[in-house]
């Protein structure tokens, strides 16, 4: 497995979802509730999962999907431990066990280790059978 590109991949990852979450906390009937948040988020963590792991893949790559996906949630786990938390919650009154005691987060961890490997699965491994 190429680790440094399954930590840029990842990182890329977090960000694209780190925007989406921060425009949804402008939309009014959703900004108010992390729950629906977190449900959009989920949804629209599978095209960009399934993104970075084309990427990632791209030149050969022939890593484990899980093992892809996994690096790539600990990198987001990673990021928002250094910028989520103290950029976002702890101004807002919450801290480090409230953002990862939230259920939902974990979901979306499960979320893209499952796109990345569902990716795998059918592009790479199919491929190597062949």
């Amino acid at each position: 497995m190429n680790r440094f590109r399954a930590i840029s991949v990842g990182a890329m990852v977090w960000v694209f979802v780190f925007t989406a979450f921060t425009i949804l906390s402008f939309i009014p009937g959703i900004k108010d509730y992390p729950d629906k948040q977190a449900l959009v988020i989920a949804v629209l963590l599978v095209p960009f999962a399934v993104f970075g792991a084309s990427l990632y893949y791209k030149n050969g790559n022939k890593g484990h999907g899980l093992k892809v996906g996994l690096v790539m949630v600990i990198i987001a786990f990673s990021l928002d431990a250094l910028i989520t938390v103290p950029l976002l919650e702890i101004p807002n009154g919450r801290g480090y066990q409230h953002f990862f005691t939230y259920p939902l987060l974990y979901l979306l961890a499960a979320v893209n280790v499952l796109s990345v490997y569902i990716y795998w699965r059918l592009k790479i491994e199919a491929k190597s059978i062949y």
